[in-house]
């Protein structure tokens, strides 16, 4: 990605459409999820808790799991140099991913990128999510979303979605959040309207 792709990308698609999965939609996406067997679910869950790149999911092995730490290291795609990235998850997405590693296979999702592609398509429409931001990006861009309003710092959003730029990670900054719509809120109330009349 160019810096001119970098400031140009928006989190709205050229007619308004979110790119970005919604918490509710998170939240049924996860419901459906429920549903699957466990390749189909750990992948849904790793995808929508680390916002990572499906083939950077796909490329998980065994040591990638880091236990300890409760953690998950991704090689991040899209950089000249090689570069890892540690991303801190739930210690129930660990359980389940070193569940697939018992099969005794090196990867923990031994399938070509299309069938994950689908795999998540498909959750998707069960949970009735339709748009562009029912796509594998759209769990990414949800995650950098979702962090940038429980006001993680931005500088951890950056490290955890492998962005090269913070001007990349800004753009989730700019979505209307909580304290946005709080400000927002203040300006409604109707005693503010008769104090400035």
């Amino acid at each position: 990605m160019t810096v001119t792709e970098q400031t140009d990308w928006q989190i709205y698609d050229q007619v308004g459409r979110r790119k970005y999965v919604s918490q509710s939609e998170r939240l049924r996406f996860f419901e459906v999820a429920d549903r699957q067997p466990t390749q189909i679910r750990t992948l849904c869950y790793l995808m929508a808790y680390t916002g990572c790149r499906i083939s950077e999911a796909l490329a998980l092995e065994r040591f990638h799991i880091d236990q300890d730490r409760g953690a998950v290291i991704f090689q991040t795609l899209k950089r000249r140099k090689r570069h890892f990235r540690c991303v801190p998850v739930p210690a129930f997405l660990i359980r389940s991913l070193l569940e697939l590693t018992k099969r005794g296979q090196s990867s923990l999702w031994p399938i070509h990128r299309a069938t994950a592609w689908r795999w998540i398509k498909q959750v998707m429409t069960e949970a009735t999510i339709e748009g562009p931001m029912a796509t594998c990006k759209g769990l990414r861009h949800g995650f950098g979303i979702w962090a940038a309003t429980q006001s993680v710092p931005p500088n951890l959003i950056q490290r955890w979605m492998g962005h090269a730029s913070s001007t990349t990670t800004a753009i989730y900054l700019n979505v209307v959040g909580s304290e946005e719509r709080m400000f927002a809120e203040r300006m409604w109330h109707p005693e503010k309207w008769k104090l400035a009349a």
